[in-house]
């Protein structure tokens, strides 16, 4: 959210956009951090050694390892969504519907697109 953007009254918005850069930067060093050590840890099916129960469970290791890279990758994007409209002097604002996101979702989750009534819409279609 640029300075033009911030309207006077707003008492949370204490945080400039370095203080949200240096947040989204930093999130996104350590999902990537994440990101490589989970790469490191493989998951082994050896069907010849490992009885029913624990191929099982090595099955479900493996989705759960799937979906958590999942995440990571969607929430890589968003950081760097919200890096791009701190380069183009539009963070902050509602992607939806143009109007400013509240300071307290800002700092809750920086790399919010959308105020809370446009989430809710999207949510609820």
């Amino acid at each position: 959210m640029s300075e033009a953007t911030k309207s006077p009254d707003d008492s949370s918005s204490n945080h400039d956009e370095t203080w949200f850069r240096q947040r989204l930067e930093a999130r996104r060093a350590e999902l990537i951090a994440i990101s490589a050590q989970e790469d490191r840890s493989t998951i082994e099916l050896d069907q010849t050694r490992v009885g029913r129960l624990s191929r099982m469970d090595a099955m479900q290791g493996h989705e759960m390892h799937l979906e958590s890279k999942r995440r990571v990758k969607i929430d890589l994007a968003r950081i760097a969504s919200a890096l791009q409209r701190l380069d183009d002097g539009e963070f902050g604002e509602c992607l939806d519907c143009g109007e400013n996101i509240a300071p307290g979702r800002l700092e809750i989750d920086p790399a919010a697109a959308l105020c809370v009534a446009c989430a809710e819409v999207r949510e609820n279609r």
